[in-house]
């Protein structure tokens, strides 16, 4: 490149016209059940992007789903679809530079799909950030932090089970603070795994109770108070997304904090939800905002109104959570921490080095880029070949 501003200008939209943008389905095996209201997993599946730049630059992404279109409607086959058919071909021959306009032409060539966008997304950011040199966040704004406390989700459904995976969890000093998954059984079954869990942890020990969608509004008025018995300090989404004014009820009469998830995506969302104070934390995943940028907007509608963080996740490898951890890194406050610890429950992770979890705490990755490289082989190993 040459040193003149207009020339860099000129070369850096020339040298990161999109080549090619490829998708592959991948299916990787968990360690144990990871079971939610609606569905169970033993293989989590990913839609994996690669996106190749006119200077030679690769760039990865990943987008998420738990069990096919069931926590949204996006799946895996659908994900794929749109962006080898819509999508891919809106962004061919464009500069990765631009990610806005990337953002708004996958907007026109597709509604919603947010999950495919953001992997998307995901792979422009990874590819800009190796043309540039810096790492992802910078091209965000910026780290604020390196390094994000961090959140197991514990969601077998075996009380005894549960109990010594967290302890496994606290002995290596990879998580102290834990989410469990209710909903998929009666809320009196549920509630005594909760017991069970609260009576053998540390008493200072952080519990996120997470409902997806699974009460009702009677159950809620009648099973949170139990729940603050219990020591619980979060309630993620106890009803169905779009129950705006029972949302409204519950979380004016809980004691507990109420963290909005499925019913928030889009900005309109947030602002609605905000405005009808369905809860006072918001839990933030690509798969829902449909880029990095756009997660930045949905938080800061959030936070205009006093609202807190939580770094939410889908299960994803070490590819989507660095994804995740750059753009978290970013936010001014991330009062909740972040539960991306999906590449501690796959059998394999994706990458060649995993993400760093010491110290109770999540390591923001170095290098350019996302920081994380795709291990060829595991890839292949997992990916859908039909």
């Amino acid at each position: 490149m040459t040193n003149h501003p207009g020339a860099l200008a000129r070369d850096l939209l020339t040298e990161t016209a999109i080549r090619q943008i490829t998708a592959r389905i991948i299916e990787a095996p968990t360690t144990r059940n990871h079971k939610l209201s609606n569905t169970s997993v033993t293989h989590q599946g990913y839609i994996f992007v690669t996106v190749t730049l006119e200077n030679g630059v690769i760039g990865y992404g990943e987008g998420s789903t738990l069990g096919g279109p069931r926590w949204a409607e996006e799946s895996v086959e659908a994900m794929k679809a749109n962006i080898d058919a819509y999508l891919a071909p809106a962004l061919i021959g464009r500069p990765a530079c631009l990610l806005e306009d990337a953002t708004l032409r996958m907007d026109r060539a597709a509604k919603r799909n947010y999950t495919a966008k953001s992997a998307i997304d995901m792979a422009l950011l990874d590819a800009l950030g190796k043309t540039l040199d810096v790492p992802a966040h910078v091209l965000l704004g910026g780290a604020v932090r390196t390094a994000i406390d961090a959140i197991w989700a514990l969601a077998s459904g075996d009380a005894a089970q549960e109990v010594d995976e967290a302890q496994a969890m606290l002995d290596r000093g990879w998580f102290k603070r834990f989410k469990i998954k209710l909903g998929f059984a009666d809320p009196a079954t549920d509630l005594a795994r909760l017991a069970a869990l609260q009576k053998a942890l540390p008493s200072s020990t952080t519990i996120v109770a997470d409902v997806n969608q699974g009460w009702s509004e009677a159950e809620c008025i009648r099973y949170l108070p139990v729940l603050q018995d219990l020591g619980v300090s979060l309630i993620e989404q106890p009803i169905a997304a779009g129950q705006t004014g029972a949302s409204a009820r519950i979380a004016a009469r809980s004691a507990i904090p109420i963290m909005m998830d499925e019913s928030v995506s889009t900005l309109a969302e947030a602002s609605r939800e905000v405005r009808a104070a369905t809860g006072t934390v918001l839990s933030l995943k690509l798969c829902k905002h449909g880029s990095l940028h756009n997660l930045k907007r949905v938080a800061g509608i959030a936070a205009a109104e006093g609202v807190q963080m939580y770094g939410g996740c889908l299960l994803e490898s070490s590819i989507g959570a660095a994804g995740h951890l750059h753009v978290f890194a970013t936010l001014p406050k991330l009062e909740w921490g972040t539960e991306q610890f999906g590449p501690k429950i796959l059998v394999e992770d994706l990458v060649q080095d995993s993400l760093r979890y010491e110290g109770y705490q999540v390591h923001l990755p170095e290098g350019p880029g996302l920081g994380v490289t795709p291990d060829p082989e595991i890839i292949e190993k997992y990916a859908r070949k039909d």
